[in-house]
């Protein structure tokens, strides 16, 4: 509980299978040391130095969108998770303490990230985001935002399922996106927080990261996010790797 009563947010995370997701273990010392939170719940796959979580088996023979889409989906229809919880990837780091709630975040008119991505992401990813758009113009919706952020997105069960539901969701189709212009969860605009290059250009002040594997393991990022977070948290088994 917080300070005003209200019920603190799980915490969701599909997992896919890999060799040591040691991102995720860092990203765990971030969440336990600056989110507020209830239950972490792993959906997809397990790591064994993993305890203290809750844990919803689910296939991951899918593409790596219809994996996260049952994932999102096993996570709406528990009725042990809470009604309202944070979606994360298990590459999100959280360098700063948040208030209670975490705050709601976009990255403007998917129009305008189209140019941005134009020619600097896969042809899948654009596709989809042109996809999206135009589903949600259909739905009434001319200038939808983008909420495809490398960041926590709050989520209410409810209003998830309203939005997997609504939109015939193709591969690649953007689902954060999705769920937040149906949900109209308005927010604040920024810059994608990832980091994909092994340099020193990255905000050092930043209060969200993510990295890619190759910059998390050997860039500087990856560094930074390491000495910052150098003790194990509660959600880390002694001894095991």
């Amino acid at each position: 509980m917080t300070a005003h009563g209200a019920e603190l947010p799980d915490i969701v995370v599909p997992v896919r299978e890999a060799a040591a997701h040691q991102e995720l273990r860092y990203a765990l010392r971030s969440w336990c040391a600056n989110v507020p939170h209830g239950r972490v719940w792993i959906v997809g796959h397990r790591p064994p130095w993993l305890q203290s979580v809750e844990h919803l088996p689910i296939s991951q023979d899918g593409t790596k969108w219809k994996n996260t889409t049952a994932a999102v989906r096993a996570a709406c229809q528990h009725p042990e998770v809470s009604r309202r919880w944070l979606l994360m990837n298990d590459d999100f780091f959280v360098m700063r303490p948040l208030p209670d709630a975490m705050p709601v975040l976009h990255r403007g008119l998917v129009t305008d990230v189209e140019q941005q991505c134009a020619g600097r992401v896969s042809n899948t990813y654009l596709r989809g985001m042109r996809e999206t758009r135009a589903a949600l113009e259909v739905l009434g919706h001319p200038a939808p935002l983008s909420y495809e952020l490398h960041a926590p997105l709050p989520v209410d069960t409810a209003g998830m399922l309203h939005a997997l539901d609504r939109v015939p969701l193709v591969d690649g189709m953007h689902k954060r996106t999705v769920y937040g212009v149906l949900n109209q969860i308005g927010g604040e605009q920024i810059e994608d927080v990832k980091v994909a290059h092994r340099g020193p250009r990255f905000p050092k002040d930043a209060v969200f990261l993510s990295t890619m594997p190759d910059s998390f393991t050997n860039g500087m990022v990856g560094h930074h996010i390491r000495k910052r977070f150098p003790r194990p948290c509660r959600y880390e088994r002694e001894g095991v790797h």
